[in-house]
């Protein structure tokens, strides 16, 4: 059986660091490179030209024609003192042809130059008497420098310079410019490294503490924020995504546990009138003179269970974003409305309607909305009210318009609870109060009382209250109508429950709604 062959990726990318280094040190090696090269060039130009220089500037004197033609010296001879250090010159007669005197410096091979010198050989081996050209030497790996000088009766004269100076020179600038290049690499290495592992530094740093996140430390935050550098406004803008992430996932948990915590309070709530139904019931079949008052509390027990399925539909369908009316409402005829009614049924209770600044007088107070949901947020409001007071503590119902503040209502204030966002300061907007003279709440109960299904006293009797969910449905509706429910509570005190709604009808406003729809609605204490 063949056994597969794991190949290596070859094209892996290779780390960040060794990307940095090796860019780094390729830049500074071409970057010495590039300058050697230009010094190079420019030395063996400079070389050139200061050996070009002193051949154009020199030329034979005319007693040295006249003894070559004459014969006047042996050929290539040696005369010290006479020329510049290492020339040679080689004359040719008026015909051309090279003459065998020659004046020399020095005992190395001289230029490699044609027999003839003609203007047609002169010119197919580029010598000229203005410009310089290089020739071989006759023998050996030499070269030299050579021009043309013009003489007396049309004799010429061939002036050459070696270049070995400018070889050896050239040749010893190469091995100098290789040093330095592998030492400029070496180094450019070595110091890349060094500089690139403390440039990376701030995200090792912030590697180390993502994998300690990772693990479940989710308080932790990158320490690099300076928003000078890259590495700070990208360690600025991870915390700002985990400090996101992280109350997302608060808020997850928090929904959760109000969901299963509104799961587990309607199963109580729904559970005590089904045993009751199912106890009379049992009683009724057992004992026929106990009918009648077996009948009676199943048909009570039987009205609270759809009342609370009636609100629940209710909230459900609020929460669906319903469509509200949208047409001129008076607030304070609302609340008068709501006022008698509540008077009628409690009579021993005293319920006023007042303005709602104590200098102020009643008044029409305005507004867009839907009369029908704004009047069941008031009758919630009452009831709750004497459904949580003794039956002769005092309620007082204030409406007028103001604007929002912390002192008028619709924005947050240490006491304030609600369950909806503040709005905007400074809005003409109309208010509804309901005050009671009851004991208030703790700072711990008003705090939850807007959870659903809370109950701040835990010993009251079920049969005394209603469904548990008039509050939420308040909230919602006087959401639903761009306002905000809110209770102010001192203890001792008494409790404030104020309706806001803008004059100018918004709609509902996203974000609060969401928590409602996941259990947070308000509910009665």
């Amino acid at each position: 059986m063949n056994t597969p062959i794991r190949v290596r990726d070859r094209h892996r990318p290779a780390s960040l660091h060794r990307r940095l280094t090796g860019g780094v040190t390729l830049l500074a090696t071409v970057a010495v490179l590039a300058v050697e090269i230009i010094t190079f060039v420019s030395l063996r130009y400079w070389l050139l030209e200061r050996v070009d220089r002193s051949l154009t500037s020199f030329c034979p004197p005319e007693h040295a024609f006249r003894d070559a033609a004459g014969h006047g010296f042996p050929p290539h001879v040696k005369s010290p003192g006479i020329l510049p250090a290492d020339f040679r010159i080689h004359f040719y007669d008026a015909d051309g042809r090279l003459l065998t005197a020659a004046i020399s410096e020095g005992n190395a091979p001289g230029p490699s130059l044609p027999p003839t010198m003609d203007t047609a050989e002169a010119e197919r081996l580029g010598m000229s008497t203005e410009t310089p050209t290089s020739m071989p030497a006759d023998s050996g790996d030499g070269s030299w420098r050579t021009v043309i000088r013009p003489g007396p009766d049309g004799m010429r004269a061939a002036v050459s310079l070696p270049l070995d100076s400018v070889r050896d020179t050239l040749v010893l600038m190469l091995l100098v410019d290789a040093a330095l290049l592998l030492l400029t690499a070496a180094g450019a290495l070595v110091g890349a490294r060094w500089v690139v592992r403390l440039g990376l530094l701030p995200l090792t740093r912030m590697e180390h503490t993502a994998q300690h996140i990772t693990v479940g430390n989710l308080d932790l935050r990158l320490p690099d924020t300076d928003n000078h550098t890259e590495t700070g406004r990208l360690g600025g803008v991870l915390n700002t995504m985990l400090d996101q992430l992280q109350s997302a996932l608060r808020e997850r948990e928090a929904s959760e546990a109000r969901l299963r915590r509104f799961l587990d309070d309607m199963g109580h709530e729904l559970r005590t009138p089904l045993t009751a139904v199912q106890g009379f019931a049992e009683l009724a079949l057992r004992h026929e003179q106990q009918s009648a008052e077996a009948n009676r509390l199943i048909t009570q027990n039987a009205a609270r269970m759809g009342l609370l399925v009636d609100d629940m539909q209710l909230l459900a369908k609020l929460d669906q974003q319903p469509a509200y009316g949208a047409e001129p409402v008076d607030l304070l005829s609302l609340a008068a409305d709501a006022v008698s009614a509540t008077a009628m049924s409690s009579p021993a209770r005293g319920i006023r309607l007042g303005p709602l600044l104590p200098e102020g007088e009643l008044d029409v107070v305005e507004m867009t909305g839907d009369p029908h949901r704004l009047r069941q947020v008031i009758d919630n409001l009452l009831s709750n009210a004497c459904r949580h007071t003794p039956p002769t503590t005092p309620i007082e119902v204030r409406v007028g318009r103001t604007r929002t503040a912390a002192a008028t209502g619709g924005v947050h204030t240490p006491s304030r609870t609600s369950p909806t966002p503040s709005l905007p300061p400074g809005i003409p907007v109309c208010v509804l109060e309901v005050i009671d003279e009851g004991a208030g709440l703790s700072p711990e109960d008003a705090r939850q009382i807007f959870d659903r299904f809370y109950r701040a006293d835990r010993s009251r009797s079920r049969d005394r209250g209603g469904s548990g969910l008039g509050l939420s449905i308040a909230a919602t509706i006087t959401q639903g109508h761009g306002g905000r429910l809110e209770l102010d509570t001192e203890g001792g005190r008494g409790c404030t429950f104020r309706v806001v709604l803008p004059v100018l009808r918004t709609g509902g406003r996203p974000g609060p709604a969401t928590d409602l729809r996941h259990g947070a609605v308000p509910t009665d204490r």
